[in-house]
């Protein structure tokens, strides 16, 4: 096929962050992008608490940073929890890593549907065209190749659009995620679901943490309570499987206040609150079976990023940062072949290598940090107990997942060595959580922990290079044979010594 062939030079499914910042990321290289999104901005969504690789770093590449600041969000200087055996909360700060600046120390709780909306509309400015209520139903092949993808317009009529990539962003209800190939597997150690609402007039932890999300551990499981404004709050309660069917035989309304009550902590900042009755957050509403990842990432032509290809649990407020990092890795990928500067195959895997990487670190971290719950009545004792015989089992069957049947990671190779490997960083962080501070209210070192600056490590590589504008301190391949971050950050490149290899084309294997 040749490139007069096709409308445009990428296709994004999908409106939200994951969408919105690969578009916009390969719009402005200069390339042709069409993003679809079947419903109407804004709409509402969940997943509200941010971290600072997001806001300062992706944002900032996008050139959304001062209008977030505009929309005066509340701030979250880190997060504080009710968690393992320590009676009382504790909290940690993100300042407390020597890499952030001190503007870059911090993130935002933000309003789904503002924040989606922001980054729709910068998407526009930067060139890329979006359509709203146009929903895709299938992709559009060339032999092995994806080439675009067919859709129902705004007035329900079938349209066909060619395009030399594709990227899936729409979601974990996505209609096209299964066009890559293999299948989504569900997580042993994650199988959750949350019941959540919003609530008027709940209280605020004391400053300096009046933004911070608050997470507290109870016997039936654990609540998020996240501040969206001075007054609106997001709660939801992250439950066994078990409790859906007291869910579907009750009133979710009533169940939910039930749950509130066997959690004092929750129910004494909720003591003078009301839930909210009307609009996007009048429903309280369940989500399930949301920890997975699927077989594969890519295929030629085509990526999934965001929830498309993967979510974890949302203790530690990943699923934003997974879908822009992972939206960021796929523009590199899009605009080094649409530059002919690196083959399609060489690229696409170190998106699969990468992005796996990134979802490992935080699966491993989240596994560590819900074994700290150790009172055998509570929802985390019985998730390890379910979990075939051992915490140990569960980590180690999806580590095989993660690593990816190309990756060739070592969780792939031998997942019990990977998992023996890792049981000093679990013992390292229990000990950090457990041990006394100083006074009452005093920040705990969680980022001391080096499994905590595992999963962060990534995001303040983007922030730094988005602050500095260049490629500062990766120079340096993830793996054997991989490629680093061009300079800007935009595309990939090979390290400086390495052995190069021709391109395949513009297009990887486009060109047809």
């Amino acid at each position: 096929m040749n490139n007069d062939a096709f409308d445009y030079d990428l296709v994004v499914v999908g409106g939200g962050p994951a969408g919105s910042t690969a578009a916009t990321l390969v719009a402005m290289q200069g390339h042709r992008v069409l993003l679809l999104e079947k419903e109407t901005f804004p709409r509402y969504q969940i997943g509200e608490s941010l971290l600072p690789s997001t806001v300062h770093g992706i944002c900032r590449l996008t050139g959304v940073t001062d209008e977030l600041a505009r929309a005066a969000f509340p701030v979250k200087r880190g997060g504080t929890f009710r968690w393992g055996r320590n009676p009382e909360p504790w909290t940690f700060a993100f300042a407390i890593s020597p890499k952030f600046a001190s503007e870059g120390a911090t993130a935002y709780q933000v309003e789904r549907m503002k924040f989606d909306q922001i980054l729709l509309d910068n998407a526009r400015r930067k060139g890329v065209t979006v359509r709203e209520r146009c929903a895709v139903v299938d992709v559009l092949e060339d032999g092995d190749r994806v080439c675009g993808v067919r859709f129902d317009d705004e007035d329900g009529i079938r349209r066909e659009v060619r395009s030399r990539f594709v990227v899936d962003a729409s979601g974990h209800r996505s209609r096209i995620h299964k066009r890559i190939g293999g299948d989504r597997h569900y997580s042993e150690f994650f199988r959750n679901l949350a019941l959540f609402g919003y609530f008027e007039g709940g209280k605020r932890l004391p400053e300096p943490n009046g933004g911070n999300i608050l997470a507290v551990a109870f016997p039936s499981g654990w609540f998020w309570y996240i501040p969206l404004s001075d007054t609106l709050t997001s709660v939801g309660a992250v439950l066994r499987p078990e409790a859906l069917d007291r869910i579907r035989d009750g009133d979710r309304e009533a169940v939910l206040h039930q749950l509130i009550a066997e959690c004092p902590m929750i129910a004494d900042y909720l003591a003078d609150a009301t839930r909210v009755q009307s609009g996007p957050y009048g429903q309280v509403r369940v989500r399930k079976d949301y920890s997975y990842i699927h077989d594969t990432f890519t295929r030629p032509g085509m990526l999934l990023v965001g929830d498309a290809a993967c979510f974890i649990d949302p203790v530690f407020s990943s699923g934003v940062h997974l879908a822009t990092f992972s939206a960021l890795l796929a523009a590199r990928c899009v605009n080094t072949c649409l530059a002919g500067e690196l083959d399609e195959e060489a690229v696409l895997a170190e998106f699969e290598a990468r992005y796996r990487r990134e979802y490992g670190l935080f699966h491993d971290f989240l596994v560590a940090f819900y074994d700290m719950q150790q009172d055998e009545e509570s929802y985390f004792w019985t998730a390890k107990r379910l979990s075939e015989d051992t915490v140990a089992d569960a980590v180690a069957a999806f580590a095989q997942l993660v690593g990816g049947a190309g990756s060739q990671e070592r969780a792939l190779v031998d997942a019990r060595s990977y998992v023996q490997h890792r049981q000093p960083a679990f013992r390292q962080l229990a000990d950090v959580v457990q041990e006394p501070v100083a006074e009452a209210g005093e920040d705990r070192e969680l980022l001391g922990a080096s499994m905590l600056k595992e999963v962060l490590k990534e995001g303040v590589r983007v922030q730094t290079q988005a602050a500095l504008g260049g490629n500062v301190d990766e120079q340096h391949p993830i793996r054997p044979g991989g490629l680093v971050p061009s300079e800007d950050g935009m595309r990939w490149r090979r390290p400086a010594g390495s052995t190069p290899s021709a391109p395949t084309g513009g297009t990887g294997h486009a060109g047809g």
